[in-house]
């Protein structure tokens, strides 16, 4: 792992993203997954990126 966050690619960033929705944090994948697609070489795997990982603000169903 390296220690210079300017290194860091977009799998890297796409990788942890996995982690975090795996360990039920989704958004911080989501903040992960932005990183990433901004990262992305191209706009259509930047948008692949962020709909694989909606923001999950918006998404949330108010319960009673």
């Amino acid at each position: 792992m390296t220690r210079d966050p300017a290194a860091l690619t977009a799998a890297d960033y796409l990788d942890s993203a996995r982690e975090m929705a795996a360990a039920d944090r989704p958004y911080l994948a989501y903040l992960l997954a932005e990183e990433a697609a901004t990262r992305a070489p191209d706009p259509a795997t930047a948008a692949g990126i962020r709909a694989a990982f909606p923001d999950p603000t918006t998404a949330r169903e108010e319960r009673d």
